[in-house]
């Protein structure tokens, strides 16, 4: 006998396939401020009817009522990861409609982000301006009263990070497709004054892109931000025979996939990098979804994620080349001495 919250609301009118899978359990997101999602996000820029030409899309009805079984109780999907300017602006649109359908805002967590709401210069900055227009626009099409996660969408480099940091100051606020060093100046520059910091960062990292690793979870780890990656599955690169390095490492998920038992690949590059952080994951089919929520059930061992890192080899670069990561003693330490150190914590397993 299942139990069910007498303010928790299943979705009647559900049509996906039928699925028993949990996504949760719920974690706690960010160090910083007390909110537990489910591991896996979804990515709803395929959400709305206006960019058929460029990604694809999905008319009101099939977006509704596709992703309302996996992201309604009990499967305890409660994260959604939206734009301004998704579909134009027709994803919140239609996020909003089906939040408010069925009585659940209060259940979900709802990340947009600002800095893109036209094509208009003042719309598409880091302004305060632009940030005021942004999530008024959002608030009205999410048919909410509050956002809990916004993202400055991408650094426009004319704005200061002190006129930034200032209009964001009163909100709940992350990075995403910034440069490490802006997000290190502005957070610094915040605690200074006394505002808020940004404590979630979200980009592009997948097996086939790790640049990801160079600096950004350097940065995110010493200054306790949460990780929000998009793109795992390289943009479904590896379902192709195009390019050399796709075809490696899609054999390699192939035979990872067969050791494990399962038949998708996708959901071996999702395990992949499930292991540490709250993944943005797309689609638009619900079979999709259900295909990546099977990277839940696989536990990789370091073999099998050091078998999928040597098929591309990753050039960290300089400075890490000469000085290393801080996992180990650089040589000149190590050769004064013998030394020993705590090892970093090993990723929790969703």
């Amino acid at each position: 006998m299942s139990y069910q919250h007498p303010k928790l609301k299943h979705d009647e009118g559900a049509t996906s396939p039928t699925s028993s899978h949990q996504i949760g359990p719920l974690s706690h997101y960010v160090s910083h401020a007390e909110v537990r999602v489910s591991p896996l996000q979804l990515g709803a820029a395929s959400i709305g009817d206006k960019w058929s030409g460029i990604m694809g899309s999905m008319d009101k009805e099939s977006s509704l009522s596709s992703y309302s079984t996996p992201f309604m109780m009990p499967a305890q999907g409660n994260f959604i990861d939206t734009a301004n300017s998704y579909q134009d602006e027709t994803s919140e649109k239609f996020i909003g409609d089906w939040m408010g359908k069925r009585g659940i805002r209060d259940q979900m967590v709802i990340a947009t982000t600002d800095s893109a709401i036209r094509i208009q210069m003042n719309y598409t900055s880091n302004s305060h301006k632009s940030l005021h227009m942004s999530v008024e626009a959002s608030l009205k099409k999410l048919r909410t009263t509050y956002i809990d996660i916004l993202y400055v969408h991408w650094w426009s480099f004319d704005t200061s990070a002190e006129e930034v940091m200032n209009s964001l100051h009163s909100l709940v606020v992350a990075g995403k497709d910034t440069p490490a060093w802006v997000v290190v100046k502005a957070n610094q520059w915040a605690k200074f004054h006394g505002k808020t910091p940004f404590c979630i960062y979200q980009g592009k990292w997948s097996i086939l892109e790790r640049s990801f690793e160079r600096d950004i979870i350097p940065m995110a780890k010493s200054g306790g931000l949460a990780l929000a990656p998009w793109g795992v599955m390289g943009q479904h690169k590896q379902m192709t025979d195009e390019e050399k390095d796709v075809v490696k490492i899609s054999h390699k998920l192939e035979e990872i996939a067969k050791e494990v038992g399962t038949q998708h690949i996708t959901a071996v590059a999702v395990a992949y990098k499930a292991r540490y952080v709250f993944l943005l994951i797309g689609g638009r089919k619900v079979e999709h979804l259900h295909d990546n929520f099977e990277a839940l059930d696989i536990k990789l061992t370091p073999a099998q994620v050091k078998a999928v890192e040597e098929v591309l080899p990753f050039n960290e670069g300089y400075p890490k080349i000469m000085v290393g990561d801080g996992t180990h003693d650089p040589i000149w330490v190590a050769e004064a001495g013998h030394t020993a150190r705590w090892p970093d914590a090993p990723p929790l397993n969703p």
